[in-house]
């Protein structure tokens, strides 16, 4: 009875340990550690199986010794606690004792055992069953969120993640992900790189000279943000363009100087060059 109940207690340990390696609450989350949980799996399946062998192996040796040596092993084995612990969880007869489980079948000489499933086996099998029981109560009974609902959780954790990456990760920004940035300090970086390099062709107020006026509604190539990143970032038209400022500048820099000269429209400069271009209406 002691060894079943230190089975039991083994399979319910060892349920408990890949359940909490896989940090699972929910059926989805069972399967984010995949690896761990296949590795462990392995490792006690080949401890199983190496078990048999060895058994089969020690087997043989033991048939070969003498009624003295025998006594001697079985001694041995008694003190050994991992051997009688490792015995228990096999819940299988030790070596002197299989004639008891020998069945009466007989195939050219070669008979079989009648051993019981390993406890640790059956043991975890009812385990599976109790964990069924809570599972069918948690998600069929009290409506726990199925399957759609864990998606939609998952994707607004992931959006979160995403935007606070972004916050470390600026220089990751490229035509298709640039938004227009509004934070104080990156408006102001903005303001210092449009004040060393684009004063001399748009004027400090963006009133425009050899550039376009960055304050009228009218785009050569496209407004937007997304069109001045293109613009800054690749130069603009072939011979009498702007030149391209990505060799010069990081990707976040261009986006926070694009969202400062965006912040002219609208304003008076001096001395305004005229419109230039077509009106650009930004689409919502």
């Amino acid at each position: 009875m002691k060894s079943h109940i230190r089975t039991f207690l083994f399979a319910i340990v060892l349920f408990t340990i890949l359940w909490y390696i896989s940090d699972s609450t929910t059926a989805l989350d069972f399967v984010k550690k995949p690896a761990i949980v296949f590795a462990l799996s392995a490792l006690f399946i080949a401890i199983l199986f190496n078990g048999t062998i060895v058994k089969n192996l020690e087997k043989i040796k033991y048939d070969k010794l003498s009624e003295q040596e025998k006594q001697a092993y079985q001694l041995k084995n008694e003190k050994s606690w991992f051997s009688k612990t490792y015995k228990n969880l096999l819940g299988s007869k030790p070596i002197e004792k299989e004639h008891e489980i020998i069945l009466d079948h007989d195939y050219d000489g070669i008979k079989e055992l009648d051993n019981s499933l390993p406890p640790w086996w059956v043991y975890s099998f009812y385990a599976t069953i109790i964990f069924a029981v809570f599972y069918m109560f948690k998600y069929e009974v009290f409506d726990g969120p199925n399957q759609y609902q864990e998606l939609e959780a998952e994707y607004a954790e992931a959006k979160i993640a995403i935007e606070e990456y972004k916050k470390t990760a600026k220089n990751l920004v490229d035509y298709n992900s640039v938004e227009l940035l509004t934070d104080a300090s990156d408006l102001s970086k903005g303001k210092a790189i449009y004040e060393a390099n684009c004063v001399a062709c748009h004027k400090a107020d963006g009133g425009g000279g050899i550039g376009p006026n960055l304050t009228d509604e009218n785009w050569i190539l496209g407004g937007g943000i997304k069109n001045v990143f293109k613009v800054v970032s690749e130069g603009g038209r072939d011979g009498k363009g702007m030149i391209a400022w990505k060799s010069s500048l990081k990707p976040v820099e261009i986006a926070q100087v694009s969202s400062y000269l965006l912040q002219f429209q609208g304003t008076t400069p001096a001395t305004p060059k005229e419109a230039e271009g077509t009106i650009w209406v930004d689409e919502k």
